[in-house]
């Protein structure tokens, strides 16, 4: 990080460099660019390679190439130098370094961002075989995701999907999307403290699906503070509705739900299959009262 850093030009850094404390930060959306320059046209092919090398980084080593493969399909016929890059403060000092993109926003802080899991606020998404995916996903590299999430869903009982099974997810807007409650009071869907201990594992497999694509650090980091908030204080929803376009959210009409979420009282992990797929991430440690 400090390399890249160091290997900006004045010019370049008036571009993309901001104060740590800048609003920008942040911020998230499914498709976006946080500052107009790509990395295509604006950074020499010795800083493309860095970039890539930080995105690659902030990956397991199992899915690393996956995830680069994912940004550089959905980024169109400019691929992965189609994206954009920002940093807030300076390695050495406070420090972030975030990219952005279509069905991409990552963050490397270096830790400088406190009791936030993954520095902030993340998405991830794939539109695997255009905008509309078909049932199942075909070659979605995220709906491993959802597959076992629906495992959780077939080991309820009656009562339980009852609880879990809503209309409507919550709204796309843009950072709004991941605003935390807080608190375990007045959380929709089914209580993981109400589960059997069969079911808490099945939903303990899930988390582990879910911080797979991440580097270790980064996803044993948002675990404990996800288990500091309290693991029963969970809540786990399937949604069953139609969209304001009349779509069903449970593509094919299969009762394989293709939109989901986890949520406690300070993270969210909303899964929206449908049309295709968007992941809106937030993790933070509990607020002292």
């Amino acid at each position: 990080m400090a390399q890249f850093y160091k290997s900006l030009s004045e010019e370049q850094k008036k571009e993309i460099c901001f104060p740590f404390d800048h609003e920008l930060r942040s911020k998230i959306n499914n498709n976006w660019f946080i500052v107009e320059p790509r990395i295509g046209t604006f950074l020499n092919k010795d800083q493309q390679q860095m970039v890539r090398d930080i995105f690659m980084g902030l990956h397991s080593e199992e899915y690393a190439e996956k995830v680069y493969k994912q940004v550089d399909e959905d980024s169109g016929k400019i691929g992965f130098n189609g994206s954009a890059v920002a940093m807030f403060g300076e390695p050495g000092k406070k420090f972030e370094f975030v990219f952005t993109g279509r069905h991409v926003t990552r963050r490397c802080d270096g830790n400088s961002v406190q009791g936030e899991g993954f520095g902030g606020p993340i998405f991830y998404g794939h539109a695997a075989h255009g905008f509309y995916e078909k049932a199942g996903h075909p070659d979605n590299i995220y709906w491993y995701q959802a597959l076992q999430a629906n495992e959780v869903f077939k080991a309820l009982d009656g009562k339980q999907r009852k609880l879990a099974l809503l209309e409507q997810p919550r709204p796309e807007q843009e950072t709004k999307t991941v605003e935390l409650k807080g608190s375990a009071t007045g959380l929709a869907g089914m209580p993981v403290s109400e589960m059997s201990a069969d079911q808490k594992g099945l939903v303990r497999k899930v988390m582990a699906d879910l911080l797979a694509p991440f580097r270790k650090s980064d996803s044993e980091k948002a675990m404990k503070m996800i288990e500091e908030s309290g693991f029963d204080n969970l809540h786990l929803s399937f949604f069953n509705g139609k969209d304001k376009e009349g779509n069903s959210y449970d593509i094919g009409d299969d009762g394989v739900w293709d939109v989901w979420q986890i949520e406690g009282p300070n993270m969210v992990w909303y899964f929206r299959g449908e049309p295709h797929v968007h992941t809106w991430v937030h993790v933070r440690e509990p607020k002292e009262a």
